[in-house]
């Protein structure tokens, strides 16, 4: 079954199943089931070793521990506390009373998330968190609903990355495209001169980032969207009570009324210093010496994470103990905060859990290696090659809820197909199938970043994923006008320009229609 349509199954069911039911973890329970049955060839004991395989794998690997996946579940649950600890001083509550009398409207509101996604580009899974933290206390306070955070977070967070050269995806791509250039001879360019070129090739980021201004602008509500937007502005309810809600702290805590801003902002400001200097110092120590992109692309992304994720904590915990001495709150509130801090990251914890492991299980049925074969056997004209392989990369991202391996699977047969037939394709192949990877990942509910914008922004993950993807829908509609545009009259600025122009349209011509009415 592996490498043939039969891999797409999987995949499909447990997508179909995640909207159809809106049970997360019994769809993805379903995929996984149904991948190991494929690879088994559905022997029952087989199976059951397959799916026991997977998910052993996602802690112990090649003989010890597979600190990857287990450092990022440290630092949701290190996350969840220091929430906890900032909510419980008084922080968040200070910090959001501040932001409403210099953030007025729901407009700003949102316009500051999407600024703070945009900045903070060094990784994607760290944008998600800590811009969910910040943006919350001021989005909450405006009534702008938990979905409609979870889309601005997750459309700043790996499109940001992707174009960025100092960040884990960028030093992780351009060390793809410098053996694809090494390999076919080519040396016009350098893997970095090659990956800045590209930048403004990569049409669904800025349609997918130009799509979220436009939408906090204008209010471009519509769908599912504009039902969350309605309900969090009549009710005052940011997100269905009776659905469940990673990162969301359950009972009612205990708030210092002798917080300050400083006790939300210091203790993120010392996670982003935290994260930052331990990826800085994990790639110094790979490379030994002090060149910025080897360390970006030689950095230990989910240790910097868990040693930034403890620094964090040490100041909220010194932060809140501030609180204690100044009579703010009881010292025994520290034991309910780390109880409560973990418990709000748990279902975060099980989704991604069931998504690594299923992805495990697809990879293993070659479902990318399967789609990649499609396109080198079509027999397509040149001109078409970077919309096909936008398409084929968002699918194939879409399927197997990875973006990182739609990117080595498809930019090495991108490379493959333009050195052999027309060299002057090369990049925009490329670029293409970076912005179908990162559509794809941006639409995938079995996505550790889609995932994970939900617990940053505490909403339902379901709802992210249906509020989200008409978006989604409309940025790839307009890139692949763009990719068409450019493959066949050769300008990276005409086809810019006819994605910016198209959004730009969509958002004037409906915005207004589809803003919320009590939203005026």
């Amino acid at each position: 079954m592996e490498n043939t349509i039969y891999s797409l199954l999987p995949p499909l069911l447990a997508i179909l199943m995640v909207i159809l039911t809106r049970r997360v973890l019994l769809s993805l329970g379903v995929g996984i089931v149904a991948s190991a049955f494929l690879l088994a060839d559905f022997s029952i004991t087989k199976t059951i070793s397959f799916i026991w395989d997977a998910f052993k794998g996602i802690f112990v690997a090649d003989g010890g521990l597979n600190t990857w996946n287990v450092y990022i579940i440290f630092f949701l649950l290190i996350l969840g506390i220091i929430t906890a600890f900032v909510n419980i001083s008084g922080g968040s509550r200070a910090f959001g009373e501040w932001a409403m009398k210099r953030v007025k409207t729901r407009q700003g509101a949102q316009l500051l998330a999407a600024v703070l996604g945009i900045i903070i580009f060094i990784d994607d899974y760290f944008n998600a968190l800590a811009v969910g933290q910040v943006s919350r206390p001021i989005t909450d306070r405006h009534r702008i609903s938990r979905a409609k955070l979870a889309y601005i977070i997750d459309s700043t967070s790996a499109p940001i990355c992707v174009v960025s050269p100092i960040s884990s995806w960028g030093a992780y791509i351009i060390g793809i495209i410098g053996s694809i250039l090494t390999a076919h001879s080519i040396t016009e360019y350098t893997a970095f001169s090659a990956f800045i070129q590209m930048i403004p090739m990569n049409l669904y980021v800025w349609a997918a980032v130009l799509l979220v201004v436009m939408v906090a602008y204008k209010g471009l509500d519509f769908g599912k969207m504009k039902e969350h937007e309605v309900r969090a502005l009549e009710t005052g309810d940011l997100y269905d009570p009776g659905k469940e809600i990673p990162g969301e702290l359950k009972n009612d805590l205990p708030v210092s009324s002798k917080g300050s801003v400083g006790d939300l902002v210091w203790p993120i400001v010392a996670l982003v210093i935290g994260t930052v200097s331990m990826m800085l110092w994990t790639g110094y120590q790979a490379v030994g010496s002090f060149d910025l992109l080897p360390i970006f692309e030689n950095t230990d992304v989910t240790k910097s994470l868990l040693y930034g994720g403890l620094f964090g904590l040490l100041v909220s915990l010194i932060f809140f103990l501030r609180q204690v001495s100044l009579k703010g709150i009881e010292g025994s509130a520290i034991g309910t905060a780390v109880v409560e801090g973990i418990k709000s990251m748990l279902p975060a914890v099980y989704i991604l859990i069931f998504a690594w492991t299923i992805v495990t299980l697809i990879d293993q049925l070659q479902t990318g290696t399967y789609l990649a074969g499609l396109v080198e056997q079509s027999s397509l004209p040149m001109q078409a090659l970077p919309v096909i392989l936008f398409m084929v990369a968002g699918i194939m991202a879409f399927s197997t809820g990875t973006s990182w391996g739609s990117f080595g699977i498809l930019l090495p047969i991108a490379g493959e197909i333009a050195a052999a037939s027309d060299v002057t394709i090369l990049l925009p192949a490329m670029a293409a199938v970076l912005a179908g990877s990162v559509l794809g990942d941006h639409c995938s509910p079995i996505s550790d970043t889609t995932i994970l914008s939900s617990t940053g922004a505490g909403s339902n993950h379901i709802d992210h994923v249906l509020t989200q993807l008409p978006y989604a829908v409309i940025g790839a509609v307009v890139a692949a006008i763009g990719y068409l545009v450019l493959g066949f009259t050769g300008s990276t600025i005409l086809g810019l320009v006819v994605v910016i122009i198209l959004i730009l349209a969509i958002a004037f011509l409906f915005g207004e229609k589809a803003k919320p009415a009590s939203a005026e």
